[in-house]
């Protein structure tokens, strides 16, 4: 047996890429968790206008919420076809598109840099991707 068939028993086995996209960004997601929890350089660098609003009690809790993202994610890599679970999974990329722009064009606490154009960039594409595909995924 391969390295690559031992791995592919693991990895999500639903119709399409969507699944394994969704495994991407959790596994993205957990490890910026690990950064989150272990420093505030990370959370820095998204809140790039205003570093000094950024203290290790904001950090944690940024990480807190993006575990909870994370998990949310994981399970829908491997439940992709399950609404509720669908549904909650496109609530998590909308709220994120939602607070990272607001934070770049009403509060203002962030400038365009990779670190907060990343979060922004995935969180559309997968909105677009969930919103097109969900009859492919969900059959209600």
């Amino acid at each position: 047996m391969t390295a690559f068939a031992a791995l592919s028993a693991y990895l999500p086995q639903g119709p399409g890429w969507l699944p394994t996209w969704q495994l991407i960004v959790a596994v993205t997601a957990t490890l910026n968790t690990i950064g989150n929890l272990t420093s505030v350089a990370a959370s820095r660098k998204l809140y790039n206008a205003a570093p000094g609003s950024v203290n290790s009690l904001q950090s944690r809790t940024f990480a807190i919420w993006t575990l909870t993202s994370a998990v949310v994610r994981y399970y829908a890599a491997y439940n992709i076809q399950n609404k509720m679970i669908y549904d909650i999974a496109l609530f998590t990329y909308l709220f994120a598109f939602a607070h990272f722009g607001s934070e770049l064009l009403i509060f203002r606490t962030a400038r365009p840099a990779a670190a907060n154009l990343s979060p922004v960039v995935v969180s559309t594409t997968s909105l677009v991707w969930m919103l097109t595909q969900y009859d492919f995924y969900v059959r209600s």
